[in-house]
């Protein structure tokens, strides 16, 4: 099968290389020369562990290439997937639409032959009939149909993810373009995976209340740690004892700093609004959405007070950057509101993330970056673990607290267990770890 795969972002480029690991040929497109160039090169701009071999084993076989021409990547295609940002639209936080209906509109001029063209972006409920009116509206003669296919990867894992998902979602009330996908996806087919089939509605509305629902889940026990500080109790008990039952499970429960990343922040906030337009609020996700924001910031506070109260002066050596590990993404990670507060207060950070240091120099102006984990934290007054890399878990705590000028670490993630910082000499605070726990 021939596929157009416009977008090498993330969702793009893991898709498309994915796609021709199933034996499609797969011509992924994007508008920026520089990046068309880097991927043509064997370059891969982002950071996903075995992306770079993926690609260079589907370019080797022919079944995959990059291109700046839509047109011709399209023409002839049995599906053509828009897979460009939805980023939240400055000042009021609707999904920007503007590159899928930019998108729509180009390639319906390259439309050659019946082809399904597939919203792989995360849009709102309504995208897909716009999608098809823009189209219409540009080649009344066109052969085609639209559908939603929304994607479900997480960053770190996200060719496991496409090559063996829990689920997989096509909206579209046209047989034709269902028998498409099928053709598509038969690969998954043949190990049983579940195929939702479903409107295009529906499948748009399915993408959004799972990651509202997860980012719910990750506030609420974001929640119970702070209950269980005041409480005496455990949260890594509390979150065991309720992952346990079946109707729960225990993936999401993990404290931390609040969520950030691509997905969670901007298409709970889009929710929010397709709700309120509805008519129909959803409650529960604007609580989500305020006290994650709240969170963040009160990490900061949660370090300053572990610290005295006065950083003027402060050395603090932090530890994670990106938004979770695994990935060198930046995007709302909460060391964008952490570490800024925490300078505005006096404090020098000294960092150190194993993947996330380029894209968080331009992000975080006054932040030093150490070549290593050992150097961040020499002569520090702190130790920060904002984000949990394994390698972090594999430190030498004894090189740590000698390196250090004061023992004090705050972990925001529970990468260390409290009875060895405490043997160790450290003066260590987890999080949702109450006294007596």
């Amino acid at each position: 099968m021939r596929i157009a795969m416009i977008g090498t972002g993330y969702v793009g480029l893991v898709s498309g290389a994915c796609f021709s690991e199933f034996g499609g040929t797969t011509v992924c497109v994007d508008k920026d020369a520089d990046k068309i160039a880097r991927l043509t090169r064997g370059e891969i701009p982002i950071f996903e562990p075995g992306l770079d071999d993926l690609v260079q084993k589907n370019v080797q076989a022919g079944r995959l290439s990059f291109s700046l021409d839509l047109q011709s990547a399209v023409a002839g295609a049995d599906a053509v997937f828009i897979a460009v940002g939805t980023p939240s639209r400055r000042g009021d936080g609707y999904a920007d639409l503007s590159y899928v209906f930019a998108a729509a509109e180009e390639l319906a001029r390259g439309l050659d032959g019946y082809t399904v063209v597939v919203t792989k972006s995360t849009v709102p409920v309504g995208t897909g009939r716009e999608v098809e009116r823009i189209i219409r509206g540009v080649r009344p003669d066109a052969d085609f149909d639209v559908a939603s296919n929304p994607e479900f990867l997480r960053e770190g894992s996200a060719i496991s993810d496409f090559m063996r998902p829990d689920r997989v979602v096509i909206g579209t009330g046209a047989e034709r373009a269902r028998e498409v996908m099928r053709r598509l996806y038969r690969p998954l087919y043949l190990i049983e995976t579940p195929i939702v089939m479903t409107s295009l509605e529906t499948a748009e509305l399915i993408k959004y209340a799972a990651n509202a629902f997860l980012a719910t889940k990750i506030t609420f026990i974001n929640e119970m740690a702070d209950l269980c500080e005041r409480v005496g109790a455990d949260v890594h008990d509390v979150a065991r004892g309720i992952g346990l039952d079946g109707r729960i499970g225990k993936k999401f429960l993990h404290p931390g700093p609040g969520y950030g990343g691509s997905c969670f922040p901007k298409d709970t906030l889009a929710l929010v609004r397709t709700a309120a337009d509805a008519g129909s609020p959803v409650t529960p996700v604007e609580a989500t959405l305020k006290v994650n924001d709240a969170r963040k910031k009160a990490m900061a506070g949660r370090v300053a007070t572990a610290m005295g109260g006065d950083l003027a002066g402060k050395t603090i050596g932090v530890l994670g950057l990106t938004f979770k590990p695994n990935t060198d993404d930046m995007r709302d990670a909460p060391s964008l509101v952490i570490v800024p507060i925490l300078q505005a207060h006096g404090a020098r950070i000294v960092a150190f993330d194993p993947e996330g240091a380029k894209s968080a120099e331009a992000l975080l102006p006054g932040v030093e970056f150490a070549s290593g984990p050992y150097a961040c934290l020499e002569g520090a007054d702190a130790l920060v673990v904002i984000t949990e890399w394994d390698a972090f878990r594999a430190l030498d705590l004894a090189r740590v607290k000698a390196a250090m000028r004061d023992p004090v670490v705050v972990d925001l993630r529970n990468v260390y267990s409290m009875e060895t910082m405490s043997a160790l000499g450290f003066r260590y605070e987890g999080v949702g770890r109450g006294a007596g726990a």
